[in-house]
C-alpha cells in the first residue's frame, strides 16, 4: 500500500512525556497527589533515578537531573510557553483544590465563535507549566476538511479514511 502522508510514521497515540527533575521525589508527590497519576514498574535495567506514572491514557516519565542544583526554574507563568493540557469535568472544582492547596495559578479565557475555554496554568515543582482547561468545549475543525469533532474526541483514523477513497478503505487494513 502507497505511504500514507497524513500519517507517515503510523503514529497511534502519545506514550508519555519525560521530566527532568530537581528532586525526583518531589516530583512524584506532584504528579500523584496534584494531577491523580500513579506510579508504575520501570525497567530494573534503568541504572539512574527517576520514576514512571501512569493516568489518562499518558506516561509521564521523570528523570532525576545530573545536575539539580543547576537547573533554571521558571517563576512566571506565562501560558504562552511550553506545557501539558489536561481536560477537566470541573474548572470550579479545579480552581477550589488549587486554592486549597496553596497552588499558584494564572486563569485566562479563549472565545472562539461564541465558544468559552476556560484555562489554569501552573508550574510543577520544576517549573513545567501544566494547563488545565475544558477544550472540549471548543470543537477542533481540521483546516483541510468538513469533520467537526470535540478536543477530547478527536479520532485520528477517522479523519485518515475521510481522504482515502471508498473503494480503498473497504480493503485497507493498514491505517
Amino acid at each position: 500500500m502507497k505511504d500514507n502522508m497524513d500519517n507517515p510514521l503510523h503514529l497511534t497515540s502519545l506514550n508519555h512525556i519525560s521530566l527532568v527533575c530537581k528532586s525526583v521525589e518531589e516530583s512524584i508527590d506532584f504528579y500523584v497527589n496534584v494531577l491523580g497519576f500513579v506510579p508504575v514498574r520501570r525497567p530494573g535495567s534503568f541504572d539512574f533515578n527517576g520514576a514512571w506514572l501512569f493516568s489518562y491514557g499518558i506516561g509521564i516519565h521523570l528523570l532525576q537531573s545530573e545536575d539539580p542544583e543547576h537547573m533554571d526554574k521558571k517563576d512566571e507563568i506565562n501560558p504562552k510557553d511550553n506545557h501539558i493540557s489536561f481536560q477537566c469535568e470541573s474548572m470550579g472544582a479545579v480552581e477550589k483544590k488549587l486554592k486549597d492547596m496553596g497552588i499558584h495559578y494564572v486563569r485566562q479565557r479563549v472565545e472562539e465563535g461564541g465558544v468559552y475555554v476556560d484555562q489554569l496554568f501552573f508550574h510543577d515543582p520544576d517549573g513545567f507549566m501544566i494547563e488545565i482547561c475544558n477544550c472540549d468545549n471548543l470543537p477542533v475543525i481540521p483546516l483541510a476538511g468538513e469533520m467537526v469533532r470535540s478536543c477530547s474526541r478527536v479520532n485520528l483514523r477517522m479523519i485518515q479514511q475521510q481522504k482515502i477513497p471508498k473503494h480503498i478503505q473497504c480493503c485497507s487494513s493498514d491505517l
